[in-house]
C-alpha cells in the first residue's frame, strides 16, 4: 500500500447521454420523458463529485494513518486499535435524552477527533423527532415494560 495524502480522483468528469435521464441531471430519471412508473423505482446513480471526494478523503487519512503504524510498530498496533474501536462501539450506549446516537468521547479519542468539532455533532436530522423520556428508553432497555 502506498502512503498516498490525497484520495485518487474516480468520479466520472463526464456523463454518459442518455434518454433515461434528464439532460440537466445526469444519473437521475426523467419522469417527464419517460413513464413514472421507472422513475419512482430507480435510484439515483451519481451524486456530487465534492462529497464522493469528501467520503474518499476521511478513508484515505485512516488508511494512512494505519499504514504509518503499521511501519512503527508493527502489525499489532493498528490491530490493537481496531479491537478497541470496536469494542468501544459496541459497548457504548447513552440515552436519546443526552444524545444517544452520536459517538462518545472514547471513539472520539481512538479516532484522532477529540479536538474536531463537525455538523455531525452538532445536528443529527432528527431534533423534530419526538423523544421519549429517560425512565420509559430505560425501562424498554431492560425488559421492564410489562
Amino acid at each position: 500500500m502506498s502512503l498516498r495524502i490525497t484520495p485518487a480522483s474516480a468520479h466520472p468528469t463526464q456523463h454518459a447521454s442518455s434518454t433515461a435521464t434528464a439532460p440537466s441531471a445526469p444519473g437521475l430519471p426523467d419522469a417527464l420523458r419517460a413513464s413514472t412508473a421507472t422513475a419512482s423505482n430507480t435510484t439515483p446513480s451519481s451524486s456530487h463529485p465534492l462529497e464522493t471526494r469528501l467520503q474518499k478523503w476521511a478513508a484515505t487519512q485512516e488508511a494512512l494513518k494505519l499504514q504509518s503504524l503499521r511501519r512503527t510498530f508493527g502489525i499489532a498496533e493498528p490491530v490493537r486499535r481496531g479491537m478497541e474501536l470496536r469494542i468501544c462501539d459496541a459497548g457504548e450506549w447513552r440515552p436519546a435524552v443526552l444524545s444517544g446516537g452520536s459517538s462518545g468521547v472514547h471513539g472520539d479519542i481512538l479516532r484522532g477527533r477529540e479536538a474536531e468539532m463537525g455538523w455531525e455533532d452538532v445536528w443529527r436530522g432528527d431534533e423534530t423527532r419526538p423523544t421519549t423520556d429517560f425512565h420509559t428508553e430505560m425501562e424498554g432497555r431492560l425488559r421492564m415494560n410489562w
